[in-house]
């Protein structure tokens, strides 16, 4: 139960070391609040909150969500699953689990508790939209059975639990419905477009279009997103979502592109490859529920946050640079130290043999 005593509240999020979470931990800190970051680094990475080593405020527990919670916090933010394909498909019956047992197992939680939770839903429901822009009203258009189905109805079944929780035991619910989201700390293998193609134009690789690059998506800087779910949790208890949160300016992959390159500076090529699977031909949110009911919507242009996200990933990519160098050049002296022992013992042939074995097992 919150406490009376005290405004700083005690809060929970999970997923805390993702993306999305670890920026979200950062601005409930800012605020003045205590934060238990739970997160099984999956996809999440202590890089993220490793700023946050030794805040008083701070504190970290690794723990899968599919297995249940005792703690004592007085409200939960909900964000624990993989959230892009290359994840996400990796295992997709734990990926449906993470979604449907995480579920349950926060709300097990905030019931017993009686705490607020918000659920970190997805445009995803949606599927492959028939109606442009999508409202919240729209039940979507996804197939049950493709390769995305893991994520996408994992993602319906939990909302489908906030809501029955809701209803038929008076839970405190939030649902929002996150669009394309980008900006620093993004994973640089997450296969997400933003990422893909800064990642591939800083290195002066082609950058990959899938299908003609006429499909559509609309992308929110994650400090607008964060500022976003934080006014829905603080919303009265009377509006439980779901609400789209993100940004409604629609842009075709191959525009994103060509920001990218004029961001970057980056003489890349641009290929195509085939459309995957059951890929959104267009997703574009109408938010016009979040800026009635919570004051919301986003400031900050695609062109504006692009500027910080590459910079992060320059910054990533250096360091990665300067760590295999530094790996190389141990090895490199390995294989000296072979080669020196093998002079002054005479068997050449043997010590350089296991130096470049060693060598080869240590790649």
């Amino acid at each position: 139960m919150p406490r009376l005593y005290d405004s700083c509240k005690r809060i929970l999020v999970t997923g805390g070391a993702g993306f999305l979470g670890s920026h979200l931990v950062d601005r409930l800190l800012k605020q003045g609040h205590e934060v238990l970051c739970v997160d099984n680094l999956f996809t999440g990475t202590k890089r993220n909150i490793e700023h946050l080593h030794g805040h008083a405020r701070f504190e970290f527990m690794r723990h899968d969500v599919t297995f249940p919670l005792f703690v004592e916090v007085d409200e939960i933010y909900n964000l624990a699953c993989p959230a892009s394909p290359i994840h996400y498909q990796h295992d997709p019956v734990q990926t449906t689990k993470t979604s449907v047992h995480g579920a349950i197992n926060m709300l097990g939680l905030a019931k017993r508790l009686k705490c607020r939770i918000l659920q970190a839903s997805t445009s995803e429901v949606y599927g492959d939209p028939a109606v442009h822009p999508q409202t919240e009203d729209y039940w979507g258009h996804v197939n049950p059975i493709g390769p995305r189905s893991c994520y996408d109805e994992g993602k319906r079944c939990a909302e489908t639990l906030f809501f029955d929780y809701h209803h038929q035991l008076g839970l405190e619910i939030k649902v929002a419905r996150i669009f394309n989201t980008y900006g620093p700390r993004m994973h640089p293998a997450d296969g997400r477009v933003v990422s893909n193609f800064i990642v591939q134009a800083l290195k002066n690789a082609p950058i990959t279009l899938y299908g003609d690059g006429e499909q559509t998506r609309s992308f929110c800087y994650v400090d607008d997103l964060i500022d976003g779910l934080i006014r829905l949790m603080d919303s009265p208890a009377a509006f439980t979502g779901p609400v789209n949160l993100g940004n409604p300016g629609e842009f075709t992959m191959r525009e994103l592109a060509d920001l990218v390159l004029a961001e970057t500076g980056s003489a890349s090529p641009i290929v195509t490859l085939p459309l995957p699977q059951d890929d959104p031909r267009q997703r574009q949110p109408d938010i016009s529920l979040a800026k009635a009911r919570l004051g919301w919507a986003p400031r900050i242009a695609l062109r504006e946050g692009l500027k910080p996200t590459a910079d992060y990933f320059r910054t990533l990519l250096a360091g990665n640079v300067a760590a295999e160098g530094g790996r190389s050049r141990k090895r490199r002296a390995k294989i000296d130290s072979f080669r020196l022992i093998a002079e002054s013992t005479g068997r050449a042939n043997l010590a350089l043999s296991h130096g470049e074995s060693e060598l080869k097992r240590q790649k």
